[in-house]
């Protein structure tokens, strides 16, 4: 039995250092062992526009992230950041796949580097929701055909496709997360440079970003005011 779903799932599960850390960060080398971290607004946004980085190197944020493998492979691109997957070497996986839902824009127009994406005919939507259907319904009969033969995990598994969901932990400086979410989200016109971002994964940003937002609120209005661009 497979099941279909089109979700990024995104957690916070812990965070270290708070807006104060960063503070206390930056006033050590004025200060040294005597720097106490303080509720000062106004320095965290000044460190910020003047890109003093390393402060915000010392707040980190750990999430729970549920996300087909094409998904997780891109974020496993970034690598300031540290990461345990699960394995299909050492557990039968869960029958859950991607399948995009009827909103997804499907066609490309343009060339790499000057295009976009259009909702498609009905013909591609047709094709999309029968192909991406079949061909994990097929794969996974394989997968369980051979585990249940007693083949290894690690065989077994290779015949699955990368639309089948995994999770991860995902933890990263909040310097390194700002600088994903400006790579991974269509910030618009206010961004300092646009990107055009996959959408599922422009989701996994979307999500982090609202806990970044919750737990460093200056930190994000800094962000924001310079144009979406990483410290």
């Amino acid at each position: 039995m497979i099941t279909f779903r089109n979700d990024m799932a995104v957690e916070l599960i812990d965070f270290m250092g708070d807006e104060e850390r960063i503070v206390e960060a930056a006033q050590v080398s004025t200060k040294g062992s005597r720097a106490k971290g303080e509720k000062k607004p106004w320095l965290v946004k000044w460190l910020y526009r003047e890109r003093h980085a390393s402060p915000f190197e010392h707040c980190v944020m750990t999430f729970r992230i549920e996300a087909p493998i094409f998904i997780t492979r891109e974020i496993l691109r970034h690598r300031i950041s540290s990461f345990n997957e699960e394995s299909g070497r050492y557990r039968v996986l869960r029958g859950e796949f991607y399948a995009p839902n009827k909103d997804r824009k499907l066609a490309q127009i343009g060339k790499v580097g000057n295009y976009e994406f259009v909702p498609g005919n009905r013909r591609q939507k047709l094709a999309v929701a029968a192909a991406t259907r079949m061909a994990p319904q097929f794969s996974w009969l394989a997968y369980k055909l051979m585990i249940g033969a007693g083949v290894s995990r690690e065989i077994s598994r290779v015949v699955l496709p990368v639309s089948i969901y995994s999770s991860m932990y995902y933890t990263a400086n909040l310097r390194s997360l700002l600088n994903f979410l400006s790579l991974r989200v269509d910030w618009g016109e206010d961004a300092h440079i646009r990107s055009h971002p996959q959408a599922e994964i422009e989701e996994v940003a979307v999500k982090i970003g609202l806990a970044i937002q919750e737990k460093y609120p200056n930190v994000w209005e800094s962000f924001a005011e310079n144009g979406y661009q990483a410290v």
